[in-house]
């Protein structure tokens, strides 16, 4: 019946799957996340031998550990990349289970590493932040609801994944871990609105995230004196905040030069939170420009294919995953120049981190899964069909 309504594409009887991703991906994205991933190698080679000479480890241990787990994420972004939406549903379905019950063990299970947020298990080897893989999942599983809940005698899914984000956001905020509870909340509120989410009610939720950050403030000295520290007129150059605006102002238009900058001695996280800065001071603006064009390219390409998708649940997971995508990283580097309070937020494929990475690599993997060509037709073909 489908075919009736709208055609069909013919395809020939056992393509290869290799050529045929490869005529249906988004390359320009594609590309961009390559030479994303090759300037986190590059900073890496830069910010991390610092931390490793602290830590009794060879000056590259942190760069062969991001290579290694790079490489990982890479294998599963273009893996995830040749699946086909439903498959990848099902499959979010189950890590989301996953992810959800380890998050909500983590007070029990979990430690800090000193840096006083409950927000990772200790594997020995290296550490797991459930946090992380729940993002791109929860993004899946919400899509589905919000599109089922379209549907004729479809189930109440605005209300499910509402309830969803907010445990979610609750347990985030008790680690605490209000940026990746913000982010959260942001995924299901722009998901929302593409679903067609009154205003009304959206501003209400704007209200009650004011109402909540007033009542966090006031009960929670982590969150109070970042938001001090955000909002004071001087910035102390002994604190992280410092160093980074420092080492920005310092490296100019075109930067100190390779391996000249400071900045990396200093700063605990130079190789992670403040990972830009290191890429500011040594580069200059020019690298901080191309980084921001790269984020900007797969974001506003990956949309902008979207907006001719006619699937309601792609069309809402993909974006979700784009714009959770570009505003962490848009968080990150607005941190860096105190445009935003500070976070604790990795930039996706450049700063060190193993959960980041694979994460990243599996967000952009559906990215692209949800963004290939198909062969069922555009929603533009449809309005067409029937202007004709």
């Amino acid at each position: 019946m489908t075919e009736m309504v709208y055609g069909a594409v013919p395809t020939r009887a056992g393509e290869p799957v290799l050529p045929k991703w490869w005529q249906t991906v988004d390359r320009w994205s594609l590309s961009c996340i390559l030479i994303l991933f090759g300037i986190g190698i590059l900073l890496g080679l830069a910010a991390s031998p610092p931390l490793a000479e602290r830590n009794g480890f060879a000056a590259f241990h942190y760069v062969q550990r991001q290579a290694v787990f790079g490489g990982m994420a890479l294998g599963v972004m273009i893996f995830v990349s040749m699946l086909g939406p439903i498959v990848v549903r099902r499959l979010a379905v189950l890590g989301f289970i996953a992810a959800f019950i380890a998050l909500a063990l983590l007070p029990f299970f979990g430690t800090d590493f000193g840096k006083g947020a409950v927000r990772w298990y200790s594997l020995g080897f290296a550490s797991l932040q459930p946090s992380e893989f729940l993002k791109p999942t929860f993004v899946i599983v919400v899509a589905w609801l919000l599109a089922a809940s379209q549907d004729l005698g479809g189930p109440p899914g605005k209300t499910i994944s509402f309830a969803l984000t907010v445990s979610i956001v609750l347990m985030l905020a008790l680690q605490p871990d209000f940026g990746q509870a913000c982010l959260v909340l942001f995924g299901w509120g722009v998901m929302y609105f593409v679903a067609g989410a009154p205003m009304l009610l959206l501003m209400l939720m704007a209200g009650l995230v004011v109402l909540a950050g007033t009542v966090a403030y006031q009960n929670s000295e982590h969150f109070a004196r970042r938001i001090d520290g955000f909002l004071s007129p001087e910035v102390d150059p002994t604190t992280q905040l410092g160093y980074a605006t420092n080492a920005i102002r310092e490296g100019g238009f075109l930067g100190v030069g390779v391996g000249e900058g400071q900045v990396k001695w200093s700063l605990p996280d130079a190789h992670t939170d403040f990972i830009i800065a290191v890429a500011a001071e040594e580069y200059g603006l020019v690298l901080v420009l191309i980084i921001i064009a790269l984020y900007t390219t797969i974001v506003v390409r990956s949309l902008l294919r979207l907006i001719r998708e006619r699937d309601p649940f792609i069309r809402l997971a993909g974006t979700g995953l784009a714009c959770m995508f570009g505003v962490q990283a848009m968080i990150n580097m607005g941190v860096a120049v105190r445009l935003l309070p500070a976070k604790g937020m990795t930039l996706p494929f450049v700063s060190y981190g193993g959960s980041s990475l694979i994460a990243g690599g599996i967000a952009v993997g559906m990215l692209l899964a949800f963004t290939r060509t198909r062969a069922q037709g555009e929603i533009g073909d449809i309005l067409r069909g029937r202007l004709r």
